[in-house]
């Protein structure tokens, strides 16, 4: 039976509030162990592996396990492109849920480790270079996650993406945000994992042109269905939910 779109919501909220805690918390944890900025983004990233990892497994079935807007808007205009797509009051729930949650993430991380609730990140990403790397990570993570359920291969999502993440916080220069949501959340905490207000909208900009990327390089390299492949995520239109999709 279909999952209600309120509990759909719920479990996009929890996700990516506890998502931005993992990315946050590792950060300010790795900060106060070591001064090594190598050591801080090896602890912070293999956090984000396992944390990514198990809440795709276990938010999945509820509600796709999105987490992300960038996700969220690409399977609905690959839906609409092929007729089976999600109605646009569903992803218009989704993604409050996920900007809130990515908020509520931050200023819990922040709260655990004795933090100011909200204090503005001064961390400056304003640089043509971390944008572009902003466009790879999130192309790569909608090709990812598109190429693994027209493969039919969706079963391996949360190991994949998890992976991918982790990869692509090392081999891209701006760390592989590549999440419109969890890159708001960052801004309210001023600690290792943040984003100052002044370079969120080029962030954002370059993500969401990364997810038409993605798009793209899936026709290119897959062709275009007969009929829609088995959802890479779990906001569709039929009854039945999908394998566990992807922050």
């Amino acid at each position: 039976m279909s999952v209600p779109l309120a509990r759909r919501v719920v479990a996009e909220f929890v996700g990516t509030a506890a998502l931005v805690a993992v990315v946050v918390g590792s950060g300010i944890q790795a900060t106060e162990l070591t001064h090594d900025v190598g050591v801080q983004l090896l602890a912070n990233s293999l956090a984000t592996v396992f944390g990514l990892a198990v809440l795709i497994l276990l938010l999945g079935p509820v509600s796709g396990a999105h987490f992300n807007p960038a996700v969220s808007l690409a399977v609905w205009a690959s839906g609409r492109r092929n007729g089976d797509g999600p109605a646009g009051r569903e992803v218009a729930a989704y993604i409050p849920a996920q900007i809130t949650g990515a908020v509520a993430g931050a200023v819990l991380a922040d709260a655990m480790f004795g933090r100011p609730l909200v204090q503005w990140s001064a961390h400056d990403r304003f640089a043509g270079h971390l944008w572009l790397g902003e466009v790879v990570a999130t192309a790569g993570l909608i090709l990812l996650i598109f190429g693994l359920a027209r493969t039919e291969h969706a079963r391996f999502t949360p190991a994949a993406v998890a992976s991918y993440i982790g990869a692509a916080y090392w081999f891209t220069s701006s760390t592989s945000f590549a999440n419109p949501a969890v890159t708001i959340g960052r801004a309210f905490t001023d600690t290792f994992a943040g984003i100052a207000l002044g370079s969120l909208g080029p962030f954002i900009a370059a993500q969401l042109a990364g997810a038409l990327l993605g798009l793209a390089l899936v026709d290119a390299i897959f062709g275009r269905p007969a009929t829609a492949p088995a959802a890479p995520a779990g906001l569709r239109a039929e009854p039945e939910l999908a394998a566990p999709a992807a922050p």
